[in-house]
């Protein structure tokens, strides 16, 4: 890969016309996050207006799997849309990839469901979000390239931090939006119809980013090599065919975005599953925690990518990735001891054991959902990870039954999958909290934190967001400079999407399927410690500096 030096750094802060790239590439962006991330937050009600004819765990199934499909596509899209934007250009490939977003997302808000239209509805939806999928791996990389073709030398990582904070402020305002309406609505009122709304409010939001973009002109660089007649006749043949420039593709991914995607949704993510699923806050609160911690800590990713133009792209995301690998449990386990120090004291004193005939159990990684665990063994193991309970698992005798062992003492088991009141009791009464205890965290209003226990639980959740803006400040500017400009759409979109829509899209599942197959609510953990740990070594060995390459090289 030719690393050529690029000129002295431009002095002066922006020009007009590099704020209103960056505001019109952001603002696009922001609002494609947005969209992406209502369905994430709605899954719940959407489950039950488009998957009713399925039982409520059924229905909740297949409404994450809905989900998920966005974040599987994705890397397809990338390659489409990369394609496109290599030989048709930049401008014009994200203008396409907005509207499929916008029109996908707002259609979703129309959509007829279940009760009305019958099977058609989730197969509508199942459609549209794949669409957005798509959309969504087009649209990362055409706005990343476009603000870095723009950039002035030695200033490619501040510019694009620009780009890096959408999908946390996507989050955010989604966040933001769906909390306003529940409240203006009222929780009926919002599960019935009110959650159309946010959904419908984004054709606004579109029409707003549609008019911005068509104002912008071509990239610079990539309307140069275009009007030279460099540019490319098959980026994919060149892009992934061609070893030379396979093998950076192969190292963007294994040695950068694959551990920085781990760490964006453990930050993010997983810690929003972490503090509703296993240690049981509201859903309101969990919500107010994530963004309080994202509000205070977006900016740091503008810091990172400033810093990464003074001392490199490749140490900070390096850093980030090995910090957070070596601190993610001693920080979620203060999260448990800060937000429900309960659950914190049970699992440390209360010793829960499932004692059964060997060939009884089962393995119960399902990181997809659809297993359907019928032994009592399995089911017995799987209520008690559900309830955060941490459990061990012993052998009996060939034909012995299944028991559940307490501090030593046993509990009648009965075979459901769903209710076990003697032992929920049980484990209750030897310390493990009610669900609502009084000692979990909780917020009254949005501006409720102040009080030790929550600013605490902030506190920690900002933690997690700084090391999400060390990985991924840097990126955009890091992938862009690994690629010449005639298949750099293609090149960094494929890498980027796969470590983030794959590796990352798919952690919250994966990390609870683990600790539902291990008993361990932190076993978790282990799926992106291994992941950033193993991104460190190759990006340490293989991944080199990139801030200052020359971007204009076809």
């Amino acid at each position: 890969m030719s690393t050529i030096a690029v000129a002295p750094v431009r002095t002066g802060g922006m020009t007009k016309d590099e704020r209103f790239v960056i505001l019109a590439s952001s603002l696009g962006t922001v609002f494609e996050w947005y969209d992406f991330y209502l369905y994430g937050s709605l899954a719940s009600i959407i489950g039950a207006q488009f998957f009713s004819a399925y039982p409520p765990a059924t229905r909740d199934i297949f409404a994450l799997l809905a989900f998920a499909a966005g974040f599987l596509v994705r890397p397809f899209g990338a390659i489409v849309f990369g394609r496109v934007g290599d030989i048709v250009g930049r401008k014009y490939t994200f203008l396409v990839t907005i509207l499929i977003m916008g029109l996908s997302t707002f259609i979703v808000g129309l959509l007829p469901n279940a009760a009305t239209i019958g099977i058609a509805a989730p197969i509508i939806l199942i459609g549209l979000r794949l669409l957005q999928g798509l959309a969504l791996g087009g649209e990362y990389g055409g706005a990343a390239t476009y603000v870095a073709e723009h950039s002035p030398p030695g200033k490619r990582g501040y510019y694009t931090s620009f780009i890096q904070t959408t999908a946390t402020l996507g989050l955010f305002l989604s966040l933001i939006v769906i909390l306003f309406t529940r409240t203006i609505l009222g929780e009926p009122e919002f599960a019935a119809w009110g959650w159309r709304v946010p959904f419908l409010v984004s054709v606004l939001l579109l029409g707003v980013s549609v008019w911005i973009r068509l104002k912008l002109n071509e990239s610079p660089v990539f309307q140069k090599m275009k009007d030279e007649g460099k540019s490319s006749k098959a980026p994919l043949t060149e892009a992934f065919a061609n070893w030379s420039n396979a093998k950076i593709v192969l190292i963007a991914l294994l040695g950068g975005t694959m551990g920085q995607g781990v760490v964006w949704y453990t930050g993010q993510f997983y810690a929003l599953f972490f503090l509703q699923s296993i240690l049981k806050v509201d859903g309101y609160t969990a919500n107010l925690l994530i963004a309080w911690s994202l509000l205070f800590g977006t900016g740091f990713f503008i810091f990172f990518g400033w810093l990464s133009d003074k001392i490199g792209r490749k140490p900070i995301v390096l850093t980030g990735c090995l910090i957070a690998a070596l601190s993610f449990f001693p920080i979620f386990r203060m999260i448990t001891s800060n937000a429900n120090p309960a659950l914190e004291k049970a699992i440390e004193s209360v010793k829960v054991q499932v004692v059964s005939d060997p060939a009884l159990c089962g393995d119960l990684f399902n990181p997809v959902g659809t297993r359907v665990f019928t032994a009592p063994c399995d089911t017995a193991r799987a209520y008690l990870a559900q309830s955060s309970v941490k459990y061990s698992t012993s052998y009996g005798p060939a034909g012995s039954g299944v028991k559940v062992l307490i501090n030593g003492t046993e509990v009648p088991y009965v075979d459901a999958k769903t209710s076990n009141p003697a032992v929920l009791a049980a484990v209750q009464g030897a310390g493990y909290p009610k669900a609502g205890n009084a000692d979990i965290v909780k917020m009254s209003n949005p501006f409720d934190i102040f009080k030790p226990q929550t600013a605490a639980v902030i506190g920690l959740l900002f933690i997690l967001v700084i090391f999400v803006t060390m990985v991924y400040g840097p990126i955009a500017a890091m992938l862009v400079e690994l690629f010449p400009t005639k298949i750099r759409y293609t090149s960094m979109s494929l890498p980027y999407h796969i470590g983030n829509g794959w590796f990352g899209g798919l952690l919250p599942a994966t990390a609870f399927a683990i600790v539902a197959s291990t008993g361990d609510i932190y076993a978790g953990l282990w799926y992106p410690i291994i992941f950033a740990s193993i991104t460190f070594v190759i990006g340490l060995i293989f991944m080199p500096e990139t801030k200052n390459v020359d971007i204009g090289r076809s």
